[in-house]
């Protein structure tokens, strides 16, 4: 469980003040695990060394206790991370960070969201996201239901695409619910590995924190490890060893398509915390695996686009309905795959 809120330890003086920024508490059937090891599992983006240097810097606690990076965590033990950095709350500092706005009134703005850029701060990216970038362009905005200021949903780092943003209560609460009840419409375009065997489909399966490896989501059976998710598939074109696929979703979960499509049979292509940025389909014959080495270098991200928004405008009424075009590296990873699937010359 994650905690953002300040925590100075007793034993420490004011000039050494630190702020807990996570704290875990290790499952009673925990077999003895490195601390950094425990902790690597559990914190995005957070490398090793880093960790170790928290260890070093005597940042993290078990209890009130420092403990070094070979600390063995047993069941029941608290883990703690401090750093000198301040929590999420103080991140919140207004940066001039360009924005792609598609649409924009009173109440609400539509953005493109390139790949690579962050959309709030968190472990490993303290500022230069889009959240950032929201409060320099937009003064006042409101909080959701996590204290982010006009944030109605996200989208992850290496996804590009469409979002909305509320600019007034009254449109946070207004989109919030429309995204709650699924009836929002949001559509991406994803090439995934694989020939895909229908033309159209559903994969359902609740989608919960990955027992092993907390950096993924799992598809579980049943809503008693995660929450229910739908996504809705289909085929536009194949090209052999990989699919281009609408897929709509009709849920919104962490990392749904990224983890319906892995338990499906077809991860993305070039998502590397799935699995994808291996070939997982073909030969490995060398020209082979040197095109699609060279695709994803066109495509150094996970190839999974928001194309498509669609919601009811809070005070119009209106239903409002965008559609970006898929950017530059999109669009050469699937020309080139196209080209492959045309000649197969390689």
């Amino acid at each position: 469980m994650e905690n953002d809120k300040p925590s100075v330890p007793e034993e420490l003086s004011s000039s050494d003040s630190l702020y807990e920024h996570y704290a875990f508490t290790a499952d009673p059937g925990q077999s003895p695990l490195r601390v950094d090891k425990f902790l690597m599992a559990r914190i995005e983006n957070a490398t090793r060394n880093k960790i170790q240097q928290a260890a070093k810097a005597g940042s993290i606690f078990v209890g009130d206790n420092v403990v070094k990076s070979n600390y063995k965590v047993k069941g029941g033990d608290t883990v703690k991370v401090l750093f000198s950095h301040p929590p999420y709350e103080n991140l919140l500092v207004p940066e001039p960070i360009p924005l792609d706005v598609v649409f924009e009134d009173e109440v609400l703005v539509v953005l493109n969201k390139p790949a690579g850029l962050v959309v709030h701060p968190g472990h490993g990216n303290y500022s230069g996201t889009l959240l950032n970038g929201l409060l320099h362009h937009f003064k006042q905005l409101p909080k959701n239901a996590n204290d982010r200021p006009g944030l109605v949903h996200r989208i992850d780092k290496d996804t590009s695409g469409l979002l909305v943003v509320a600019k007034t209560d009254t449109a946070m609460t207004h989109l919030a619910k429309q995204f709650f009840d699924k009836t929002s419409e949001r559509k991406y375009t994803a090439l995934v590995w694989g020939d895909v065997k229908e033309d159209a489909g559903t994969i359902t399966g609740a989608i919960g924190r990955h027992p092993k490896n907390r950096l993924q989501m799992a598809v579980f059976e049943d809503n008693s490890q995660g929450k229910g998710a739908v996504t809705h598939y289909q085929v536009l074109e194949r090209f052999g060893y990989v699919t281009l696929l609408e897929c709509q979703l009709e849920t919104g979960r962490t990392h749904q398509i990224r983890a319906h499509m892995k338990n499906f049979g077809h991860t993305l292509f070039n998502d590397a915390r799935y699995g994808g940025d291996s070939i997982l389909k073909g030969t490995s014959f060398s020209k082979y695996k040197q095109f699609v080495e060279n695709c994803f270098t066109l495509l150094p991200r996970q190839a999974l686009h928001a194309k498509t928004l669609g919601f009811i405008h809070p005070v119009s009424g209106k239903l409002m309905q965008f559609d970006s075009s898929l950017p530059d590296d999109f669009i050469a990873a699937v020309e080139k795959w196209r080209h492959y699937a045309q000649h197969k010359n390689l």
